[in-house]
């Protein structure tokens, strides 16, 4: 009972900040959550391993344990479904109550438009080819850096030397730059088993429970940089998707090394591309081949890769990401992703991108 009414006040709190975000702003992400933010993060500095694996080990040899109990507890079988009846509502109230309270409430907060004092609006198909052709023209010169081997993708994992600690810097100079508080230091881990993500269709994962960001391994270092400034950016208190991938990318791209700048515009332009192609397939197929055959290496290597990693369920996948999403807030579902080509759109307007 302790844990289903933890539960509920949580989710009672939740409803009476709806229409509130200027208060979970102001008292909750600018707060409460960087105190739980500086502690979670001494906690996880402590451990040479993602946390999630002896948590998942914990929570598995407890559920265990209860269930073995009570199989054994000598009671009449009404009592005893009435007993794992309201176990498992005990265990669902912790689960919302620790989701909300470690960072859930962050996706109540302002907006990150309403507080750059960006008008983020849907790009006409004009305005996207006019954004993709920005972008490649910074893709060739970041790629230029490294030489124009043809055919050769990037694939020495030199490259991604240290990008753990230069990610997380520079996503926290591009917050602290524009008014947000950071604190702690949120990890970047990866996880094994190779795929473990990548066969449902997602590239990582912040976990609140623990209070870090995980990428899949299997990811090809063009693509590990962005997905782990992503998921930093989750866990410096950021709900949307859309908006991660804007902190990702504008992060990334001021990055002081190199090869992280050009995975921000690479990962950014995959984006443009994606969205293009769905409009104009022929013209995109077109426009691709154009471009300098180092880069089409690149973005050959990316899509080898996830095709070894073929999707597991996408219908159901989809299906259940899609409701979580729009049970957090976000109205538009996983099409969310796709807004940061309007945030970095109203950026670029600002004068900010060049």
């Amino acid at each position: 009972m302790f844990w289903i009414g933890l539960g509920l006040l949580a989710l009672l709190i939740r409803f009476l900040l709806a229409g509130k975000p200027d208060w979970i702003e102001t008292y909750y992400s600018r707060r409460i959550f960087v105190a739980l933010r500086s502690g979670i993060d001494v906690l996880a500095g402590l451990f040479p391993i993602p946390l999630i694996y002896p948590f998942i080990a914990l929570l598995v040899f407890d559920v265990g344990r209860r269930k073995w109990k009570w199989l054994k507890t000598k009671m009449a079988w009404s009592e005893r479904l009435l007993s794992g009846l309201f176990g498992i509502l005990g265990f669902l109230g912790g689960v919302i109550f620790f989701f909300l309270f470690l960072w859930g409430y962050n996706y109540g907060r302002l907006s990150l438009e309403s507080q750059l004092g960006l008008q983020p609006q849907a790009l006409s198909l004009e305005e996207l080819k006019e954004e993709l052709d920005i972008e490649t023209e910074k893709l060739i010169a970041g790629r230029a850096v490294f030489g124009w081997k043809d055919s050769v993708a990037l694939t020495d994992p030199k490259l991604i030397k240290g990008m753990e600690a230069k990610l997380r810097a520079a996503v926290e100079r591009w917050l602290s730059e524009n008014g947000y508080p950071v604190a702690g230091e949120v990890r970047g881990r990866y996880v094994y088993p190779k795929g473990i993500f990548l066969h449902f269709g997602s590239s990582g994962l912040y976990f609140p429970f623990t209070g870090e960001g995980h990428i899949d391994a299997g990811l090809t270092i063009l693509q590990k940089p962005y997905v782990m400034a992503h998921e930093m950016s989750h866990g410096y208190g950021f709900g949307d998707e859309g908006t991660c991938n804007f902190i990702a990318y504008v992060s990334c791209i001021h990055s002081d090394d190199p090869f992280l700048a050009y995975i921000g515009h690479l990962s950014y332009w995959r984006t443009l591309a994606t969205n293009y192609l769905s409009y104009k397939p022929d013209e995109y197929r077109s426009f691709r081949a154009t471009l300098p055959l180092a880069i089409q290496a690149d973005l050959d290597a990316i899509n080898v890769n996830l095709l070894a990693y073929p999707d597991i369920m996408p219908a159901l996948r989809d299906a259940a990401y899609e409701a979580y999403l729009k049970s957090q807030g976000i109205e538009e579902g996983m099409k969310n992703y796709n807004r940061v080509i309007m945030l970095a759109r109203a950026w670029r307007l600002k004068g900010k991108l060049g």
